[in-house]
């Protein structure tokens, strides 16, 4: 497919918080035509030396030899009108028409994230046997590492509808282990000591299986098409992750309305959540799945991460687990935060 460029230009530009990445799911229909790439308003056609437009049409030709499917990079943050999601798309080329050689392709990204997955907690259980590292440092860090790895494989895997469906498999094998260790089926020592407080297999019911559970409900529902499941994992990874360590060490000031949270603590999720939320977006705005208004996208993410920190401080840890509490308020005002 060749296509010519539009060019914009205007002193009164629409800025887009974010834009997604959508896979075009009608290029069979496509053929060789002369066909234009915008309609422009009736309104541009009037004589304004504020806004001009070059106009061109595109051409597209369909290479029956290769059963790929080509597309341009997604369009530039700034226009003169809204761009709505049905027309952005992919940069990347995907097999298409060889639903084998994507299947073989995404199988291989999970079993490649899966087998990194158990080194990880293999490692940690090394080293906790070693007494290089505490029990609850090593759970902790497994808490932190196995979530921020999880997502950022994300843009390793293709642009095809059923991708997801891949990546979240990972995490459910990590379910099933779960449930089976944690019901007392097997004995997985290794897993038993990375990932809980006081050894006892039960734990594993609880905190790391909602977990896995926020691992995968994001990878299904927001996948790389929102920011929203990126800060959401962000926030509960590496903003509460952080927080335990820091808190638990210098966490000597308690907040008034808990004293089971510090100061320490709550300070460190707030400002550890929004940097790793804000390095995570960067990471899949450079791999062009997402392109961000930074200006808009910091305030945003900053009050997302102020108010997942509020919501960690509660008193309400037995009633609900961080681990559920955390995400899902991320979900919410990030939705709310990044439509508005």
């Amino acid at each position: 497919m060749t296509l010519t460029s539009l060019t914009l230009s205007s002193n009164h530009h629409h800025l887009l918080p974010f834009s997604s990445v959508r896979h075009c799911r009608r290029h069979h229909q496509l053929r060789t035509s002369d066909t234009t790439l915008f309609a422009p308003p009736q309104h541009w056609n009037n004589n304004n030396n504020s806004s001009s437009l070059s106009f061109v049409k595109q051409t597209i030709t369909k290479d029956t030899s290769h059963n790929n499917v080509r597309f341009l990079c997604s369009p530039p943050p700034l226009l003169a009108v809204p761009v709505s999601l049905s027309q952005r798309v992919s940069r990347f080329v995907v097999p298409r028409g060889v639903p084998v050689d994507d299947l073989f392709y995404n199988g291989g990204a999970t079993v490649a994230v899966l087998g990194g997955a158990y080194a990880l907690v293999s490692a940690f259980d090394a080293l906790t046997h070693r007494n290089i590292l505490n029990q609850g440092l090593s759970r902790k860090l497994v808490h932190i590492m196995s979530g921020l790895l999880f997502l950022a494989s994300w843009p390793i895997f293709s642009n095809s509808t059923e991708a997801r469906y891949f990546a979240a498999f990972v995490p459910f094998v990590n379910l099933l282990r779960l449930l089976v260790n944690g019901l007392s089926l097997a004995s997985d020592e290794g897993l038993i000591k990375s990932v809980t407080r006081e050894g006892d297999p039960k734990e594993l019911l609880r905190g790391p299986l909602y977990y896995v559970l926020m691992l995968m409900l994001c990878a299904l529902v927001f996948w790389r098409e929102s920011p929203i499941g990126v800060v959401s994992l962000a926030m509960m990874c590496g903003g509460d992750g952080v927080a335990d360590i820091l808190g638990r060490r210098f966490g000597s000031m308690k907040i008034p309305y808990n004293q089971k949270k510090s100061w320490a603590g709550s300070i460190s999720m707030l400002v550890f959540g929004f940097l790793v939320s804000i390095g995570m977006l960067y990471y899949y705005s450079v791999a062009g799945l997402m392109q961000l208004n930074w200006e808009s996208t910091v305030s945003r993410v900053a009050v997302v991460s102020l108010v997942a920190t509020i919501v960690e401080s509660l008193p309400v840890t037995k009633v609900v687990d961080d681990n559920i509490s955390v995400p899902l308020a991320t979900m919410a005002v990030a939705s709310f935060t990044f439509s508005h």
